[in-house]
């Protein structure tokens, strides 16, 4: 048993009763032996910390004391504290969140509240229970086994459903034991208990940020590599230019976070920035977190382009592909369906460019998808990265109807015009980068410009978890 608990139950005096439990009680191993959550319950309203009136179905009873571990069962009732504080309970209070390094409990509990939430409406928890119960009383059924392969398959889910609920579940009890802790230590006023229970909470605090994190990035090809394609929109030169831009925030951005970063594709505009080029950016949850950069990006500027210093409005559209791994892709390509177009190289690069036909683009018939690849010394290197592009739009382009979804990240880069942006970032007449979708703003455009951009990925995910819970 840890310190922490010792000194906690010490203080309510409760040191002797568990010593003379120990000593005379078969089921005291379960206190000490049982790796899973347990907590314990008196009867006695002299101990309002564990202060029960009932003995809940499936625990251990001996005397006035009953243990119950979490292996038994999923929590047949929502958790909550000695006086019946609960997750949902805390959220209503409304408590402002402070920085971490606020040593304000009410914050760490917000915090920690809200991280619960999120994961909960994550893993849908309505519709969790419902399929859980539907799939206990199948688990039960007395002919589940009359068809091994679909009972296989039940259990299976039944297995995986509960562990994340028995997950969850002791989170939300972890956490508001510690809230208890923390009244019973302002109750005695015992500032070492405080102490230890406000750095109990901080930590629970930081350790479900990266819970939270995963998940937001939880859907199917979230942990992919992906590709990112950029194209200039209505603007000419200052379009073009914009669309460069826009490259390297994402270039920035990536490098930031420890991916590794290929030119695939470019095509350099007339006189400066690009007309179009596709990177390849290659990590674990690449394509989860670029996915919230889909759609038109609109620049308001003073036009370096421009001798009269007009300002200008510029477009930029962004599209994002995952690139599935081996054997999991969902479009097989027939060479028959292909036609292979080879042609001179444009721009700086390596010995044979422009001089030889090392570039190639490749045209899938049946559907009009296209992938080109220029950057590569040879036609073959070209070839393959092209062909690599070409069968994650494919992949991507099939999943999109197979759910009857629009092409969501890949959609059409021809319509990079007014009234369609995803983000405006305006460097004059004020400074000020703001997403039409989530209204994530800040005032800095060049951090943003200098590929800070996880506040924006971030608030896109979590409206976007809430639009798809809420549907």
């Amino acid at each position: 048993m840890s310190c922490f608990l010792r000194k906690s139950l010490r203080t309510k005096g409760l040191s002797l009763f568990l010593q003379n439990l120990v000593k005379n009680s078969s089921k005291s191993h379960h206190i000490l032996a049982s790796s899973s959550w347990f907590w314990c319950r008196h009867v006695s309203n002299s101990l309002p910390w564990f202060a029960s009136n009932s003995v809940p179905s499936g625990s251990y009873s001996n005397g006035s004391l009953h243990v119950r571990s979490w292996a038994s069962e999923a929590a047949a009732t929502e958790p909550s504290t000695s006086d019946g504080l609960t997750v949902q309970a805390i959220l209503a209070h409304n408590w402002t969140v402070l920085d971490e390094n606020d040593n304000d409990w009410k914050s760490h509990a917000t915090a920690i509240a809200q991280s619960i939430h999120l994961i909960k409406r994550r893993l849908q928890w309505g519709k969790l229970k419902v399929r859980l119960d539907m799939l206990s009383a199948q688990v039960n059924s007395v002919d589940l086994w009359d068809d091994p392969v679909r009972a296989g398959r039940i259990s299976r889910e039944h297995g995986s459903l509960l562990g994340k609920m028995k997950e969850v579940n002791a989170l939300e009890q972890e956490f508001l034991e510690h809230i208890d802790m923390i009244k019973l230590a302002r109750e005695e006023n015992d500032a070492d208990l405080q102490s230890e229970s406000l750095k109990a909470l901080l930590n629970m605090r930081r350790n479900l940020k990266e819970k939270e994190l995963e998940a937001l990035l939880a859907g199917e090809q979230d942990s992919c590599s992906c590709y990112i394609e950029v194209q200039a929109g209505a603007g000419g030169t200052e379009s073009m230019d914009w669309a460069a831009m826009v490259m390297q925030m994402y270039k920035s951005w990536a490098q930031r976070h420890g991916y590794k970063v290929t030119v695939v594709d470019e095509m350099p505009g007339e006189i400066a920035g690009i007309k179009r080029a596709t990177i390849k950016v290659d990590g674990e949850f690449a394509f989860g977190y670029a996915k919230a950069e889909v759609g038109v990006h609109r620049l308001v500027r003073i036009s370096p382009f421009d001798s009269n210093k007009r300002r200008h409005t510029s477009f930029a559209a962004v599209a994002v592909i995952p690139i599935l791994g081996d054997g999991s892709t969902h479009v097989q390509i027939n060479e028959s369906d292909l036609r292979i177009e080879r042609f001179r190289a444009g721009g700086a690069g390596g010995q044979h460019v422009n001089t030889t036909e090392s570039a190639v683009r490749i045209v899938h018939i049946p559907t009009g998808v296209t992938a080109t690849c220029q950057n590569e010394r040879s036609q073959h290197q070209n070839k393959a990265s092209a062909m690599a592009v070409l069968q994650s739009r494919l992949d991507q382009l099939e999943m999109a109807r197979q759910a009857q979804l629009n092409a969501q990240h890949t959609q059409s880069l021809t319509d990079i015009t007014w009234g369609s942006q995803i983000r405006s970032y305006v460097l004059h007449p004020y400074r000020m980068v703001k997403d039409l979708r989530t209204n994530y703003e800040v005032s800095d455009p060049d951090s943003v410009l200098e590929g800070d951009i996880d506040g924006f990925i971030l608030s896109y995910l979590s409206v976007s978890l809430d639009k798809e819970y809420d549907a």
